[in-house]
């Protein structure tokens, strides 16, 4: 309750701030915030993307292309990403006997269609399959040796499940994961975790069972893998999952639940601690494709007080140009200040037919691409705010802080989704002496990273920043 009443005040001083401001003549799209550098909200591990479906059709290019376009994904000076999450796949019915064949290229596209690695219960594993995804993650751990990976589940092979189809039961609201093989489908992922330890030397910082599972939108011919589970499923699943987990010698660990929408990631935690398998847990995941921001601070919260660790593990959205883009970015800035995650992740690195879901646009088929807009935005945050920064008190809900361990260098991120506006900022708990060095650096309809120096203006302590419109700008000060 004191963190609400916290926030409360801080957005009450702002709309007294701007009032008075107003009375006085300086003018309404003028806003006044304090830097709190002091105040650390949450200490930050890394920025990410899932592999799953673009490393599958990536990974199948040309090595100098590979190379190039993992380089603008890991590099400092590219996206900076290092968290990144490994689809094991539960691959369709070879026969389609239960289901439309090729049903995902109706949909999401061929791209969904995951290889699983057995066939049968009395299969012998083909490990050789999804050698696309693996090549992907293996150049990332070549070019990013820090790189944190974890393996997530959208559904069980085809034969585990009541309809015979991995993207759901026929009816979407009812498990497709038989309870008879719960043990068989624990072992089957812990076997692949295993298998990418004791070959390649990727073990799996974490392991993510369900995927938006208390969702009811998965079912048989659907347009990608899925599952269902009700919550006691849920539960029941973590039961069987954990000691063959912890038995394989492992180190990873069990992250839940993965769901869609944040309110059900809050009905979702409150099982879990009530039923007591949160002792099972090492990490709780969300993602944020619903939710207000009441939802998210509840369920970070919640989180928070179970002592583990925790991840908005995807989103995404739709939207047109830069307008989209900002949209997407006001929604990282949420996430952070409400939700308080140790890693934000991205869902797509590459698509084909927009450039809002991804960050950079081109053909899997022509092995062409480039950079969209909306890599920049990304930038924006994930080149400057680096893992291992604590994200700060900031007095604004469009803008976002970090400090870096050694409490030398304050990163501002500021953004203006309406007209050309300004914001003062006050640097007064984080300089003891006005002396610093300010780079700044913006994104907007025209610019893409662009130097934005002059837009910048300091009296002492206070900052003064000018923003056009649909814009969103980085400032790194530096004692």
């Amino acid at each position: 309750m004191a963190y609400i009443r916290k926030l409360v005040l801080i957005s009450v001083v702002c709309l007294i701030n701007i009032a008075v401001w107003g009375q006085i003549g300086i003018p309404n799209n003028t806003l006044r915030y304090e830097a709190g550098p002091s105040s650390v909200r949450q200490h930050f591990d890394g920025w990410g993307v899932s592999l799953c479906w673009w490393a599958g059709q990536c990974g199948k290019w040309s090595d100098d292309k590979i190379d190039e376009i993992i380089t603008w994904l890991v590099s400092p000076e590219g996206l900076n990403y290092s968290h990144f999450r490994y689809n094991i796949g539960g691959g369709d019915d070879p026969q389609n006997r239960h289901c439309r064949p090729h049903h995902m290229g109706q949909g999401k596209g061929l791209r969904a269609e995951m290889e699983g690695f057995k066939d049968s219960t009395d299969d012998a594993y083909h490990w050789e399959r999804d050698a696309a995804q693996r090549k992907i993650m293996l150049k990332i751990r070549e070019k990013r040796p820090d790189a944190v990976f974890e393996a997530f589940s959208n559904s069980c092979p085809y034969y585990m499940t009541y309809s015979g189809c991995v993207s759901g039961n026929i009816d979407g609201g009812k498990d497709n994961l038989r309870p008879e093989y719960y043990e068989e489908f624990a072992h089957y992922l812990v076997d692949v975790c295993k298998h990418y330890k004791d070959t390649y030397g990727i073990e799996f910082r974490t392991l993510e069972p369900f995927n938006e599972s208390a969702a009811d939108f998965w079912h048989a011919s659907g347009s990608q893998e899925g599952c269902h589970f009700d919550y006691e499923s849920q539960i029941n699943f973590i039961r069987v999952l954990e000691p063959i987990l912890r038995e394989s010698g492992l180190r990873t660990e069990i992250s839940v639940a993965d769901e869609s929408r944040v309110w059900e990631s809050v009905e979702g935690l409150k099982r879990f601690v009530s039923a007591g398998v949160d002792k099972y847990i090492g990490q709780w995941n969300t993602h944020t494709y619903g939710g207000s921001n009441e939802d998210k601070m509840r369920y970070g919260e919640m989180a928070r007080l179970t002592g583990k660790r925790l991840w908005m593990s995807e989103t995404g959205s739709g939207g047109n140009g830069i307008t989209g883009n900002l949209r997407l970015a006001q929604r990282l800035i949420d996430d952070m200040r409400y939700i308080q995650p140790e890693a934000w992740i991205d869902w797509q690195y590459m698509e084909e037919i927009n450039d809002q879901w991804c960050t950079i646009r081109g053909s899997f088929a022509n092995q062409t691409y480039a950079k969209v807009k909306n890599y920049y935005v990304r930038q924006q945050c994930s080149r400057f705010i680096k893992r291992g920064y604590d994200i700060v008190e900031m007095g604004s809900p469009r803008s976002l802080a970090a400090v870096n361990a050694a409490r030398d260098t304050l990163v501002i991120v500021v953004l203006n989704e309406g007209e050309a506006a300004t914001s003062t900022i006050d640097l007064s708990q984080f300089l003891k002496k006005p002396k610093c060095r300010i780079s700044a650096y913006r994104t907007s309809e025209h610019e893409n990273l662009a130097d934005a120096s002059q837009s910048v203006g300091r009296k002492g302590k206070i900052l003064t920043l000018s923003m056009p419109s649909q814009s969103i700008t980085t400032l790194v000060i530096e004692k």
